[in-house]
């Protein structure tokens, strides 16, 4: 089963989310429920391609945020690299 783990840059993204959209006081649990799934299936995400090309994107909780997440195979590990609103140009997705 693979381990998750989540970078800094992505726990401050997610926690500017949080402040920006002023999104519910259990977001953080529902976040990780999301991602409870990447354990028994690491490659459930989307592949990226273009500049994210080595990433994958998972939506969830809701249908506007995305996940980015890199599955390191050798390690079996997935490191969560950003959360995306997937209503911004910014977003992983929008460049596809």
């Amino acid at each position: 089963m693979a381990t998750v783990e989540v970078t800094r840059l992505a726990r401050d993204e997610l926690r500017e989310l949080i402040e920006a959209r002023r999104l519910p006081g259990d977001t953080r649990d529902r976040v990780s429920r999301s991602l409870l799934a990447l354990e028994e299936f690491p490659r459930a995400g989307k592949q990226l391609s273009g500049v994210w090309r080595d990433c994958r994107a998972l939506i969830g909780p809701w249908g506007w945020l995305i996940v980015v997440y890199m599955y390191l195979e050798a390690e079996d590990r997935i490191v969560v690299i950003a959360f995306h609103d997937a209503r911004t140009s910014e977003a992983a997705t929008a460049h596809l």
